[in-house]
């Protein structure tokens, strides 16, 4: 008798023991304690960390999905890095693995604890987890906060991703209180006081009954009646595609070309002789060897630089170097061997490349420096290269700067005038603009539908997610500026489009599925 009450008492339990020694480091059975009926999960002093793990877990998951989200701008994050260390790296692709790694080991901590609450089990976090915990949490909120500070058009990116993400993300916090029912209602039925299932059941409750209720107040321009969403944006070459080639290269817009592109995009400098040319930065040194050709004057304005001078210069190298964006497809070697031989390029080759393939062309215009031999006759220079030496379809042309735009106007009637910011629609009308090009932050499918129809239309740049291309799509955007041609022209529908019946299906169905879920557990 004695040895079978031993044997009862002693029994093995594989799974608690797992679950205990994950958690607390205790994988006998005589470290662990059961949670008397009515009793605290856990003493007064571990009371304190499980709302750490709690708010570990909710802080590590707000950083993931905001940083997720903004991958359509980890190039530039991963070039201002560049700019301020002076050495190369993916620096974003990081960030996102080292947060993916912190939120599964808190959501694998807590799945843990829940775990045990609902076997009875006393909680104890054993000290390690308590260290780590603590340092997902001071990451998580560091990183947050670091957002907030450098990076506060973030915010408004993640605000544009709920538009598409939030019906699903709904689905998801429902799914995640289904599986909380099962510890809520055994640690309520445990309560040996009324009050105490309150406390337990009500705050439950209450997040369920918001979750229920929170789509009446959820809005998507990707939830629309059938035929009435508009044609597809076209897509704008942003340095050309420079994903697939350096940008701002003969071998970059081409490959704009080859993809289907509707346009090209460009930035333009002044060489210290006059000509032209495809620069963006201040400086040669991220996309050119001048440190090998010029050291001595790596650091120096690439205005300054005469036009045989840099001809001297490779603009292909560094691009097989640092591959600037995270998941580029690997050249082929003829890709290899051409983006090795690539030079700065000219505005007049540009410009003529883009004529012969009927292709729009927009630009940024760079006034050169002080002391500049050009500087007060840049435009006039631009013009000239324009009207004269390519002789452009003027209509190709979106004039973007607004500096000396009625004198544009006079000589080169045509252009299709655009505006880099928003307007009210009078002022855009009386300085005949056309077209207005916009950051992809400032997307409103109110703002887009008030300028169509005063026959304004809008291009919002840089988008390179299809997620953020599926959003101006439905916002009815008519075109983007984009690294990702390649990708965006595969596109044949916006990502997470749906009529609003279908939208309701869904919603009452997860809801109702749900509610009969959470039934059965608190009744059984």
């Amino acid at each position: 008798v004695v040895r079978r009450s031993l044997l009862q008492r002693y029994e093995h339990q594989p799974f608690i023991s797992c679950l205990a020694g994950f958690y607390s480091c205790r994988w006998k059975r005589y470290q662990r304690e059961k949670t008397e009926p009515g009793k605290c999960c856990c003493n007064m002093r571990e009371c304190m960390f499980f709302p750490l793990l709690v708010a570990a877990f909710c802080f590590s998951l707000v950083f993931l999905y905001t940083w997720g989200e903004g991958k359509n701008d980890y190039n530039s994050f991963d070039w201002y890095n560049y700019g301020n260390l002076g050495f190369w790296f993916l620096w974003s692709l990081l960030i996102l693995i080292v947060a993916a790694l912190l939120f599964a080991y808190v959501s694998l901590l807590l799945v843990l604890a829940v775990c045990l609450l609902a076997e009875g089990q006393q909680l104890y976090l054993h000290w390690s987890h308590k260290i780590g915990t603590s340092l997902v949490l001071g990451f998580s909120i560091a990183c947050l906060f670091a957002l907030s500070i450098l990076w506060r058009d973030h915010r408004k990116t993640v605000r544009l991703s709920f538009q598409v993400t939030a019906p699903y993300l709904h689905i998801g916090a429902i799914a995640i209180m289904v599986l909380l029912a099962w510890p809520v209602a055994l640690h309520a039925i445990r309560a040996d006081k009324k009050v105490t299932q309150v406390i337990i059941v009500g705050p439950y409750l209450a997040i369920l009954l918001f979750l229920f209720l929170i789509p009446l107040g959820m809005y998507s321009p990707c939830i629309r009646e059938m035929g009435t969403l508009g044609p597809k944006p076209a897509l704008i070459g942003h340095r050309g595609a420079p994903m697939l080639a350096p940008e701002n290269t003969e071998m970059s817009f081409l490959k704009t070309i080859e993809h289907g592109g509707d346009g090209l995009e460009t930035d333009v400098a002044i060489s210290y002789d006059g000509v032209p040319f495809l620069m963006h930065d201040d400086t040669l040194r991220r996309t050119t060897n001048i440190e090998e050709v010029y050291p001595d004057d790596a650091g120096k304005a690439a205005s300054f630089f005469s036009w045989d001078a840099l001809q001297k210069l490779n603009a292909g190298t560094w691009f097989l170097k640092n591959k600037p964006f995270v998941g580029m497809r690997s050249l082929s070697k003829a890709d290899q061997n051409q983006a090795m031989n690539q030079s700065i390029y000219t505005l007049s080759s540009f410009l003529r490349l883009a004529d012969s393939h009927n292709k729009l062309v927009i630009f940024d215009l760079y006034r050169p420096p002080e002391k500049h031999p050009y500087r007060n006759l840049w435009l006039r220079k631009v013009l000239d290269v324009i009207l004269k030496e390519s002789k452009i379809k003027r209509h190709l042309v979106l004039w973007l700067h607004n500096s000396v735009r009625s004198f544009v106007q006079s000589v080169a009637p045509g252009f299709q005038h655009t505006m880099g910011r928003k307007a009210p629609i009078e002022d855009l009308l009386k300085h005949n603009i056309v077209k207005l090009n916009l950051v992809y932050t400032d997307m409103s499918s109110e703002d887009i539908r008030k300028y169509a129809e005063a026959n304004i239309t809008t291009n919002f740049y840089v988008v390179n997610e299809p997620w953020l291309y599926s959003l101006a799509w439905c916002s009815g955007a008519h075109s983007v500026t984009t690294n990702a041609v390649h990708l965006l022209k595969d596109l044949s529908r916006p990502l997470f489009l749906m009529t609003p019946q279908q939208y309701n299906t869904m919603w009452i169905l997860t809801d109702l599925t749900s509610a009969f879920l959470i039934s059965l557990i608190f009744a059984l």
